[in-house]
């Protein structure tokens, strides 16, 4: 009895599916985590630390000398650094180059005369034998073990204040009909082309696939005035939803013709044949029998271009421009990483609701992705 073994090629083949998943997951799950992350501890420390407690510097400025208080002949203020927070204080200062200075317990002499003294739960107290004067308040440096916080704050602010909720509704407006219209317009065309005899129909295939290797950047100016000159002569506003739907659907045409005629011809001719016996016309068995049949390559086309109009920047500011009020989302995210780029919860948030849906949308479908890319390449 011989023993099967797995040759070391398919070990090769394993690990390495097994290293490309890990290498696309990390970012994805990194951007989750920080995104729901608080964003004191976002700004200190990486995602990778978010299940362990951190060690942050921080500050804290004491209120001023009007809320002090006489106590058995000395003025004090007292409060609390970490305000009610969670966390221990591990160290204090009373400078911002050396936040360790002290261990929580011990007395730090201050300018003025005042000494502070900082405790282990984060209360503390400023002691000082003359009245203290001044407007502001003394500020505390400190080291605190922090526990990590998940909010969804995040993403309160970012659908509140940074405009993303609209952004999300014009990208869902543009991407989910710009998704279907070239589905419907090639499945017809890939039916002609794959069952219907008629002269010029191999050079029509020819074409299709020679569309497949034009540039979008070749063709989208001569396209946009095109499409200006047909809108001024029907009195049609130029910067439109329909504009950028016919865009994409021109730029998706040529892929999902191919992608659905390869599969159409590699469904079984007995079938047609036998329809067209009982009676049945070719719109009869292209609603009847091909569309249910081809759902594996329809889905396939689905995905790629959803994902395509979906992160879209150029057709979108071409077509419908740049407006607050027209702005898709990546154009938003862009916008966000100039003028808040400092802001790493907002960032983190707003790039995570620009994948989500993609995501949504390829595990839906996955299971029909090699099937329909597939589809009419072995005999």
């Amino acid at each position: 009895m011989i023993a099967s073994s797995r040759s070391p090629l398919t070990w090769v083949v394993h690990l390495s599916v097994a290293l490309l998943v890990i290498l696309w997951t990390l970012p994805t799950a990194g951007l989750l985590i920080s995104s729901l992350r608080d964003k004191d501890q976002l700004a200190v420390s990486g995602w990778w630390t978010s299940l362990a407690d951190s060690t942050q510097n921080l500050v804290f400025r004491a209120p001023g000398p009007d809320t002090q208080v006489e106590k058995d002949g000395k003025f004090v203020i007292a409060g609390n650094v970490l305000e009610g927070g969670a966390g221990e204080v591990a160290a204090f200062g009373s400078s911002s180059l050396k936040p360790g200075d002290f261990e929580p317990g011990q007395t730090a002499d201050l300018n003025g005369g005042e000494k502070l003294t900082v405790q282990v739960d984060g209360s503390y107290e400023i002691v000082s034998d003359t009245a203290m004067e001044g407007t502001r308040g003394q500020r505390i440096f400190y080291q605190a073990t922090v526990p990590s916080r998940f909010t969804f704050d995040n993403y309160r602010e970012v659908f509140a204040a940074a405009g993303i909720g609209a952004s999300f509704i014009n990208s869902l407006t543009v991407a989910i009909p710009s998704t279907i219209i070239p589905i419907l317009v090639a499945a017809f065309a890939a039916y002609a082309l794959a069952w219907m005899k008629f002269p010029g129909r191999a050079i029509l295939v020819a074409v299709v696939v020679g569309l497949l290797v034009v540039p979008l950047q070749m063709s989208l100016i001569p396209l946009l005035k095109l499409y200006n000159g047909v809108g001024m002569f029907l009195g049609v506003p130029a910067k439109t939803y329909v504009g950028i739907w016919l865009a994409h659907m021109g730029f998706g045409l040529p892929l999902a013709i191919y992608l659905l005629r390869n599969y159409m011809v590699g469904l079984p001719r007995e079938i047609m044949e036998s329809a067209r016996v009982d009676g049945a016309s070719d719109f009869d068995i292209f609603v009847k029998i091909i569309l249910p049949l081809s759902f594996p390559a329809l889905a396939s086309f689905a995905i790629f271009q959803f994902l395509w109009t979906w992160n879209d920047l150029l057709v979108a500011m071409v077509f419908l421009g740049a407006g607050n009020e027209e702005l898709v989302l990546t154009g938003r995210l862009v916008n966000l990483l100039g003028s808040r780029g400092g802001n790493w919860e907002i960032l983190t948030a707003s790039a995570f609701v620009t994948i989500i849906v993609p995501l949504i949308v390829f595990f839906s479908l996955q299971r029909f992705l090699v099937r329909g890319l597939l589809a009419g390449s072995v005999k």
